[in-house]
């Protein structure tokens, strides 16, 4: 089991083959780290579909408007939607984008975030200061890399449950 260094910051996310732990990075990026725990403790992230999965890419979901496969599920505006909360600026670092690391998804406006976000399954450095980094995986990547692939995949993967790990 990883080491939890910080309860507090730290985002359990439970997959059909186990929990991927991650790492909140509130010191790069503080909104972004505060609006994934307001959402994971409203239960919002929980049943939301993994609608946008690519091989060598990056694996993304959070959207809690339409992708919530037990609740209003519809995959093809899933991806189009967020929460009722207001979008996040960009919290642009150095840090890259490498394997595993958390990034915030958006559309073309960078201050247009706000629920939805991907995982790296590789190092996507052509996306290094353009999308906000703002946790990584600290174990159970062997899980992310099992989710089932497609733009949108037939048979969408989902986020089981998610939670912070000061809550669990």
């Amino acid at each position: 089991m990883a080491e939890i260094k910080d309860p507090e910051n730290t985002i359990l996310i439970e997959l059909k083959d186990g929990t991927v732990t991650i790492e909140l990075l509130p010191d790069v990026a503080p909104k972004h780290s505060e609006r994934m725990k307001e959402l994971a403790r409203a239960g919002a992230y929980d049943n939301v579909a993994f609608h946008r999965v690519i091989d060598g890419f990056m694996a993304q979901t959070g959207d809690v408007e339409h992708g919530d496969m037990e609740d209003g599920f519809n995959l093809r505006r899933a991806g189009t939607g967020g929460s009722d909360l207001p979008d996040l600026p960009a919290e642009f670092s150095r840090l890259p984008h490498d394997r595993g690391t958390l990034g915030a998804a958006r559309s073309q406006n960078p201050n247009s975030a706000n629920s939805q976000f991907f995982i790296n399954f590789k190092d996507n450095h052509f996306l290094n200061g353009q999308y906000t980094v703002y946790g990584r995986v600290i174990e159970g990547m062997e899980h992310v890399d099992a989710i089932t692939r497609g733009e949108p995949p037939a048979t969408p993967d989902r986020m089981i449950s998610v939670k912070v790990a000061a809550d669990a």
